[in-house]
C-alpha cells in the first residue's frame, strides 16, 4: 500500500502553484494555463485558505457572468480545503476524493504544505501497484510450472 510521502516522491513534477486570495480569477487562469495544471493553491502567507479550479472557474464566474479580471480568487475559491497527511494511503485518499468529488488534495505535514496530489497521481500509482502485483502473479504461475 502506497503512501501519499511515496507518491510526492514519484511526482516528476513536485512543485505545488499557489496564488494569493487578494490575486484576480484572470492572473490564476493565466498561471493555470501557463504551468498546465487544474487548480492552484489559494496561500495567504503559509497558511492553506482555499483552492481555485477550472471548476470553481467554470460555475462561479463564466457561468455566473463576472468579469475574470474583476473578480478576486477568494470571491470564488472553494474552502475550507480537506487535505491529508503524508502517512495517509492511496486508497485513503481515492475514497475521500471520490466520496467528495475531488481532483486535488493538499499534503500537510505539522501544520505545514509539503505538497499536492492530483486524482492522476493516484491513478497512475494504483496502475503501477496492479502492473507490479500482475508480474508477481505472472512468475508464481510461470515458476510453478517448471
Amino acid at each position: 500500500m502506497t503512501t501519499v510521502a511515496g507518491i510526492l516522491k514519484s511526482k516528476r513534477d513536485p512543485a505545488v502553484y499557489t496564488i494569493a486570495p487578494t490575486a484576480t480569477v484572470f492572473d490564476a487562469l493565466k498561471l493555470m494555463a501557463e504551468k498546465e495544471i487544474g487548480g492552484l493553491l489559494v496561500m495567504d502567507g503559509d497558511k492553506v485558505v482555499g483552492i481555485f479550479t477550472e471548476r470553481d472557474y467554470a460555475r462561479k464566474v463564466a457561468l455566473m457572468a463576472r468579469s475574470s479580471k474583476e473578480t478576486l480568487v477568494r470571491e470564488v475559491m472553494t474552502s475550507p480545503v480537506m487535505y491529508v497527511r503524508p502517512d495517509q494511503t492511496s486508497e485513503e485518499c481515492m475514497a475521500l476524493m471520490t466520496e467528495n468529488r475531488l481532483r486535488h488534495l493538499p499534503v500537510i505535514d505539522h501544520g505545514r504544505l509539503i505538497g499536492l496530489i492530483s486524482i492522476g497521481d493516484l491513478v497512475k500509482d494504483i496502475i503501477s501497484e496492479q502492473q507490479f502485483i500482475i508480474e508477481q502473479l505472472e512468475h508464481y504461475i510461470v515458476g510453478d510450472r517448471g
